[in-house]
C-alpha cells in the first residue's frame, strides 16, 4: 500500500457503501411488537448476555437486530466464532467491519470506518491494525468470508404504526456520520433530514457507527422523524459509565429502566443501558488486547472511564430538539 493509499485508508467512503434514502420506501423486511436494535457489540460477550437476558424478560417476543460492527475486539478464531453463532440466531445487518472482513481483496479502506478530520491519524491507524488482525482470525474460520458479505445493509421494520429504518451509519451511507450528535446541530442538517424523510418515508431511523448515543425526535415539513442512534452497545457511551446502551422500539412501556425515551404514536422508542459484567470483559479484552496492543491503546481507558461525553449532554440535546418540535407543532 503506497503512502497516499495508507494514510486515506479508514477515512475514505467505499462507493459501495453508498445508497439511496429512497431505497428504505419498501415493504417491511420486520414485523415486530418489540424491536431490540443492537449497534457496535463489538464482540463484547457478557454485554451480549445482557441483551439476550433482556429480551427474554420481554413480555411480548422481542426481535433483536444486530445493526453492524458486532466484531472487533473478539480478534481469537474461537472468540470470533463464538460471536457469530450467537449473533445470526437474531437478524443481523453488516457494518463497516463485517463489510471489509467479508471482502476477498483489500480494496484500500481500512477499516470502513470512514473517520471524520476530527479523529487524529493514529486513532486511524490503529483501527487498521485491528482489522488486519481479525482478517487474520478468518483464516482458520472456512466459509466466514461468504456470509459476512451476504448480510444486508439496512432493514425496515414496523413496529405499530412506524416504519423503522434500521442503519449501520445513516440515511444515505453504511458509515455515514450524519446521525453523530454533532452533525444534527451542523449547518444544513434540517434541510438534509426533511429530504431523507421525503425520500424514505421513515418515522424512526435506528442506527450506530458513530459510538455516541443521540435520541432525537423533530417536527419537520415533512412529518416528524425520530433519530435513535445507540452509540456503542460494547463500550461505555458516557463519562464515567461502565454500560453500553441498546435502542428499544415497542408498543409496550419497558420492563427495563430507560436513560432516556420518547413515545409517539402509541409507540415506545427508549434508550436502554446495558449493564454488562464490567470486570470480566476487562479480563476478556486484556487476554485478546494487551497493554501496548492497538485496541488497548486506542479503546482501554474509555472501557474503564468512558468517553468525554456525558449523559448530562445527552439528556440535555435530546430535551433541547423535543421543546422545539413541542413548540413548533403547536404553532
Amino acid at each position: 500500500m503506497n503512502e497516499q493509499r495508507a494514510s486515506a485508508a479508514g477515512r475514505v467512503c467505499p462507493a459501495d457503501y453508498r445508497y439511496p434514502a429512497a431505497a428504505l420506501r419498501r415493504a417491511p423486511e420486520v414485523r415486530s411488537e418489540t424491536l431490540y436494535v443492537v449497534g457496535g457489540l463489538y464482540g463484547n460477550r457478557p454485554a451480549l448476555d445482557v441483551v439476550e437476558a433482556m429480551a427474554q424478560s420481554e413480555r411480548a417476543e422481542t426481535t433483536v437486530v444486530f445493526n453492524g460492527d458486532f466484531h472487533w475486539f473478539d480478534a481469537t478464531p474461537e472468540r470470533f466464532a463464538d460471536i457469530s453463532g450467537r449473533v445470526v440466531r437474531h437478524l443481523a445487518l453488516r457494518g463497516n467491519v463485517e463489510t471489509e472482513l467479508g471482502r476477498a481483496h483489500d480494496i484500500g479502506a481500512g477499516c470502513g470506518c470512514t473517520y471524520p478530520d476530527a479523529v487524529d491519524q493514529g486513532t486511524v491507524d490503529r483501527s487498521n491494525l485491528i482489522l488486519g488482525r481479525l482478517r487474520g482470525c478468518l483464516e482458520d474460520l472456512p466459509g466466514m468470508r461468504d456470509v459476512l458479505p451476504a448480510l444486508p445493509m439496512t432493514l425496515l421494520a414496523t413496529v405499530g404504526p412506524l416504519r423503522v429504518g434500521i442503519v449501520h451509519g445513516d440515511a444515505e451511507s453504511l458509515a455515514g456520520w450524519r446521525f453523530a450528535h454533532d452533525a444534527l446541530d451542523a449547518s444544513g442538517a434540517r434541510a438534509w433530514l426533511e429530504g431523507v424523510r421525503v425520500a424514505s418515508g421513515v418515522d424512526v431511523f435506528a442506527s450506530s457507527h458513530t459510538c455516541l448515543p443521540v435520541l432525537r425526535d423533530v417536527a419537520l415539513e415533512a412529518g416528524r422523524l425520530t433519530i435513535a442512534n445507540n452509540g456503542a452497545a460494547g463500550m461505555p457511551s458516557f463519562r464515567d459509565t461502565c454500560h453500553g446502551i441498546l435502542t428499544r422500539i415497542s408498543i409496550h412501556p419497558s420492563p427495563h429502566p430507560a436513560i432516556h425515551g420518547v413515545e409517539r404514536d402509541g409507540v415506545f422508542i427508549e434508550a436502554l443501558p446495558i449493564p454488562y459484567d464490567q470486570r470480566r470483559w476487562l479480563r476478556e479484552f486484556v487476554a485478546i488486547w494487551p497493554p501496548g496492543s492497538p485496541a488497548y491503546e486506542s479503546y482501554f481507558r474509555r472501557m474503564v472511564d468512558g468517553p468525554q461525553y456525558t449523559r448530562s449532554e445527552f439528556l440535555a440535546a435530546a430535551g433541547e430538539v423535543a421543546t422545539v418540535a413541542r413548540r413548533e407543532r403547536a404553532a
